[in-house]
């Protein structure tokens, strides 16, 4: 096996991703600067790989966008930056069709950042607000 290396988008976040072979029955992955050291199970081929000598790093989900459903206008918004809030808590109220919608976080975190104002019109899938 040869040196690879690829990128990898995952919610429009893109990761380098570099897969090395070490020896015989090793490979090191590289993935945004953190290195995974891979051992081939029993030693034998086929067997599999499974990870060896590394110790993971905590998993930080950073931001969390909250993204409109529906294409619509913002009625109402009902968060203010650096507020905390809690799971299932209304924060935008988006007029679609002659309906009101309320949009809900979907997690508890802090309100780090509201993209959208009072009666600005919105299309499907547009970032509403980014929480940490």
């Amino acid at each position: 096996m040869k040196e690879k290396k690829f990128k990898l988008n995952i919610r429009n976040k893109e990761y380098v991703v570099e897969i090395k072979p070490e020896g015989t029955d090793s490979v090191k992955i590289k993935v945004g600067g953190e290195e995974f050291n891979f051992k081939q199970k029993g030693g034998e081929k086929g067997q599999g790989l499974s990870l060896a000598g590394t110790s993971l790093p905590k998993k930080n989900f950073g931001e969390k966008e909250i993204r409109a459903p529906i294409s619509g206008t913002v009625s109402e918004i009902f968060v203010a930056e650096g507020e905390s809030i809690e799971k299932d808590r209304k924060v935008i109220l988006l007029s679609a069709m002659k309906m009101e919608n309320e949009i809900v976080s979907d997690s508890k975190g802090k309100i780090k950042k509201i993209k959208v104002e009072k009666e600005q019109n919105v299309k499907e899938g547009t970032v509403l607000i980014i929480m940490e």
